[in-house]
């Protein structure tokens, strides 16, 4: 039976919807941004949905005369929101997360239509974003315990691919803890469901700014400006290093987290079902996240076995339009991912591919499109079906010509590389100059932790993957994947926050781990 959009799904009922239930964010033309305890417009852009190639309302774009001004008026709401007390605070917060939990699947379907997620993802990430600042609520007062809020506001600048679970979430527990928060909405996509978001929370008096424009234009308010308290960046590692070039204080207080490449290593191991499923997860988001790994580092004497393994799981990874049902009353389809974040995103990942190859590279999987699941006639332009390279054993300068080599390629596209040694495993595994995680497969779990302790990553998993974390579990990065405060529990408070203790972290003077 050919599919349909599932009826009620589709981008002007949900943005009708949206409208409905924040007229004053909302309008017919498009969105606002908002700053001072005021919505103000902005220039309005048209966007368009990675899921069907149509158009839909983008972000309201605002030149650098606006971003200052709204940054100072955020410095203002930071001076009397820094001395409320904890109390008012935290009824306040509580009250804005049980109004966004109210409004779960709406911010769920407008990340469908601005970002990709297939409906599960989506959900998942409101429902972090909720779980979080509610873990958050209950543990605030023992963290707060000798800390007080930073002189400034906290400016947020992040990518587009968790605009629930990392973004609107850290301004929230920013909050929680003292401070204002400012953020730039994501330019590729998200700023539907973060206008949604910020307008539930404003309500409740939340010194909240939400701005959008050319991030080279804001630069000087959201970066560099001498009134913003912390910087939060989370994005590319080429962004993230100029982001952090553009900090002229070096003493300014900043968490930057840098796209990474992550390794998965398989030595001295044997099983392979449970590998096997672990690979098909990995493929969640299509890989769109900082946490994926996108390379498996494979002991020679071991790839028969670990092809077995690993064939089965791509071909059995099911891709397609997130809201294409059969029958109305069908339920959304259970996707492993769906399109990429824009068509320009597909070329550019096409182009790697195949120039991975033309460098030697040995095409081990290459799915095909007519495999995904469409509504007949539909744009799939910035759809990408899953492949795998194996890298061969030639010179490292010649491996290293390929884009995929030191480089994360952000899509669902593996990289396979063969190793003789343990040196070379921990050599291929580090090749990204510091990552976020990485895991190793192995029988012998102190053979595991040996070779872990030679990972240049942040969180190392012994037979399993490691992800960003909820609630109390810590993150960051090591060597050019972050600069600055590590986050996550604990970490997350301290990061905004001034306190007794030498902050987690890696800065210029030294670096500091916690235990993970």
């Amino acid at each position: 039976m050919a599919l349909a959009l599932k009826p009620g799904t589709d981008w002007q009922t949900t943005y009708a919807r949206a409208q409905a239930v924040a007229p004053e964010a909302f309008r017919d033309n498009g969105l606002l941004n908002y700053w001072g305890g005021r919505w103000h417009e902005g220039t309005p852009r048209q966007a368009t949905s990675p899921l069907d190639g149509g158009a839909i309302i983008g972000p309201p774009e605002l030149d650098a005369r606006g971003a200052q001004r709204a940054v100072v008026e955020s410095l203002y709401q930071h001076r009397t929101w820094s001395m409320a007390p904890l109390a008012e605070r935290k009824a306040r917060v509580s009250a804005a997360i049980e109004d966004i939990a109210g409004q779960r699947e709406l911010l769920a379907l407008l990340l469908v239509w601005e970002i990709g997620r297939t409906w599960a993802a989506a959900l998942d990430d409101v429902d972090r974003c909720v779980d979080g600042v509610r873990w958050y609520l209950d543990e605030i007062e023992e963290m707060m315990a000798g800390r007080t809020p930073l002189r400034g506001p906290v400016s947020n600048i992040a990518a587009w691919n968790q605009p629930m679970s990392v973004l609107m979430h850290a301004m929230l527990v920013q909050t929680l803890a003292g401070n204002a928060a400012i953020a730039k909405a994501p330019s590729d996509g998200g700023v539907n469901c973060l206008t949604l978001a910020v307008a539930l929370a404003a309500r409740h008096g939340l010194p909240l700014t939400l701005v959008s424009g050319n991030g080279s234009e804001l630069a000087a308010s959201l970066v560099s400006s001498p009134v913003i308290g912390c910087l939060s960046f989370v994005g590319g590692r080429d962004p993230g290093g100029a982001v952090a070039a553009k900090l002229f204080d070096q003493s300014k207080r900043h968490v930057i987290e840098a796209e990474t490449l992550n390794c998965w290593g398989v030595w001295e191991f044997s099983d392979w079902d449970t590998l096997s499923a672990q690979i098909r997860e990995s493929f969640v988001h299509g890989k769109q996240r900082g946490t994926a790994y996108s390379r498996f580092v494979v002991q020679r004497s071991l790839f028969d076995e670990f092809l077995a393994a690993y064939l089965p799981a791509v071909r059995s990874l099911a891709f397609g339009h997130p809201l294409a049902v059969a029958s109305p009353d069908d339920p959304l389809p259970a996707l492993d991912f769906g399109p990429l974040i824009s068509d320009r995103k597909a070329k550019e990942l096409h182009d790697a591919v195949d120039e991975a190859i033309g460098h030697g590279g040995v095409p081990l999987h290459r799915g095909l499109l007519e495999d995904g699941k469409f509504v007949p006639g539909q744009e799939i332009s910035a759809y990408f079906a899953p492949a795998a390279i194996l890298t061969p054993s030639v010179l490292l300068a010649s491996r290293a010509a390929s884009p995929l080599h030191h480089t994360a390629p952000f899509g669902p596209v593996d990289s396979i590389v063969l190793v003789d040694t343990e040196a070379e495993l921990l050599s291929e595994m580090n090749v990204g100059d510091g990552s976020l995680v990485a895991s190793v497969s192995c029988d012998d779990e102190s053979t595991a932790h040996r070779l872990g302790a030679g990972l240049q990553a942040f969180k190392i998993g012994i037979n399993r993957p490691r992800s960003r974390g909820d609630r109390e579990e810590v993150f960051g990065g090591k060597g050019a994947s972050w600069h600055g405060a590590f986050v996550g529990g604990e970490l997350l408070v301290q990061s905004v926050t001034y306190g007794p203790d030498r902050l987690y972290g890696n800065f210029g003077a030294y670096s500091q781990y916690p235990t993970v």
